[in-house]
């Protein structure tokens, strides 16, 4: 059995002096304590689509993901959990021979099925895939429910939608704002805000601007049949590129860590609280704004 999340997830003030003095307020949204195994914005991402598979009547569950995917780790929890198998594609036909890592080691004992791919079988593989469709190298495996990587998709975005519902009293001073990467998390964040409110995402990919833009959308689109217009993506903190830790970016998390006592994943939720603490000091949010990060996962264990 799957453990039940904790729901909903905290919500804690974040006293700050840099904050303060731009005369901004910052909560945090702690998504990170949300499931001991399916830890924040996968749990969100992952619940519909769990529920989806089992009223189908699916049996296995073929994903995506790269050497150090929490996506990976994710499914492969959640699968077991319920008896449900799980196969992931690995990008990195490299990595088939090597000694397992932290996180791919955790993959396999919670029973997935690894499976790994050069870069262009993987690119290939995972721009065939939609919810449903075995085609290319997922052949293989027979009939299965195929999950995008990182878990975006239109049912994903609707459990992401239930972060807003979360939050009190958010009017026209708020603004939610999550690290993106595949664009689920923030899609669903701007679909389940009331009017007035409006979501901020930080990318965690160098680059990505347009794309992921063009991927909220095709999102929304999927979900909901319509467009938003109540969220941005600033494309100007992402330390380097995807999985980058900068010594930069390390040292900010360090003292944050040291200031609040709250653990910090480095390359998603890091990444969003410096961004938000460089723009509170560059003055971009107006005096009397209320920002709501969310916490959408857990420090690495390595």
């Amino acid at each position: 059995m799957l453990e039940p999340a904790l729901l909903p997830t905290p919500l804690v003030d974040c006293t700050d002096e840099v904050f303060a003095r731009a005369g901004v307020e910052l909560r945090l949204k702690r998504d990170d304590l949300l499931h001991p195994s399916v830890p924040g914005n996968k749990w969100r991402k992952l619940a519909p689509n769990l529920a989806a598979a089992v009223a189908q009547g699916h049996t296995r569950l073929l994903t995506f993901g790269g050497a150090y995917s929490t996506h990976l780790r994710a499914v492969a929890a959640a699968a077991g959990a319920l008896g449900l198998e799980s196969v992931g594609l690995v990008r990195g036909e490299e990595l088939a021979d090597r000694p397992r890592n932290w996180s791919l080691r955790a993959a396999e004992r919670a029973g997935m099925r690894l499976e790994f791919l050069t870069r262009a079988e993987y690119r290939e593989a995972t721009g065939r895939a939609d919810a449903g469709t075995t085609a290319g190298p997922q052949g293989r495996w027979g009939h299965c429910l195929v999950l995008p990587e990182g878990g975006s998709n239109a049912l994903a975005v609707t459990g992401a939608a239930a972060i807003p519902a979360e939050l009190p009293d958010l009017g026209g001073h708020d603004v939610v704002c999550c690290p993106v990467g595949t664009g689920g998390t923030l899609a669903g964040i701007a679909a389940g805000l009331p009017p007035g409110a409006r979501a901020l995402g930080v990318a965690v990919l160098r680059g990505g601007e347009g794309y992921l833009e063009g991927e909220v959308t095709r999102l929304h689109r999927a979900a909901y049949g319509r467009e938003f217009d109540n969220w941005r993506i600033d494309h100007a903190h992402h330390g380097g590129g995807y999985g980058k830790v900068p010594a930069e970016l390390a040292a900010f998390a360090e003292r944050f860590e040291a200031r609040h006592g709250i653990p910090l994943e480095r390359r998603y939720v890091a990444k969003l609280l410096a961004a938000l603490t460089g723009l509170a000091a560059a003055g971009a949010f107006p005096r009397g704004t209320r920002l709501t990060a969310v916490v959408t996962g857990l420090p690495d264990p390595e």
